[in-house]
C-alpha cells in the first residue's frame, strides 16, 4: 500500500509516517516509480507507535522496545517492556509532583500579592 492508504488505515498523517520511517521504526520498500510501498503489517505498527507516543514515549525510546512489543495486542505489554513502562510511569508521576509543587508555590505567591499590604496607607 502507498503512504496515503497507510495514513487512512492507521489514522496517522503521511508526515508522521515518513518521520517514523526516518527514525527507523517503520520500513517500506520502494516501487519502481520511487514511491513507498508498505505491507499490511505497517497498519498495526503505526497505530502502536502512535499509542506509545500518546503514553509519553519518545521515538528514541520506542526504538529500544523489544520486537515483542510490536507483535502484542493493542493493550498488551510484553514482559521485556514492562520495566520500561514502569520507569515511564515513575517519570510521569515525578513530573506531576513537581508541577503540583510549582502550582502550590504560584498560588501562594498570588494569594500574598492579593492581600492588602500592612505598610500601605489607608485613605
Amino acid at each position: 500500500m502507498n503512504i496515503g492508504e497507510l495514513s487512512k488505515l492507521s489514522g496517522a498523517s503521511a508526515r508522521s509516517i515518513r518521520h517514523y520511517e526516518k527514525s527507523g521504526l517503520l520500513v517500506s520498500r520502494r516501487r519502481s516509480n520511487g514511491y513507498r510501498d508498505f505491507g499490511p503489517e505497517a497498519v498495526p505498527r503505526v497505530q502502536h507507535i502512535v499509542r506509545m507516543i500518546g503514553l509519553g514515549f519518545s521515538l528514541e525510546e520506542i526504538g529500544t522496545f523489544s520486537p515483542c512489543m510490536f507483535t502484542r495486542e493493542a493493550s498488551g505489554i510484553c514482559p521485556d517492556a514492562l520495566a520500561t513502562h514502569q520507569a515511564k510511569l515513575a517519570d510521569i508521576e515525578r513530573r506531576i509532583s513537581d508541577l503540583e509543587s510549582r502550582r502550590a508555590r504560584l498560588v501562594e505567591t498570588l494569594t500574598q500579592a492579593a492581600r492588602p499590604s500592612a505598610t500601605r496607607r489607608r485613605k
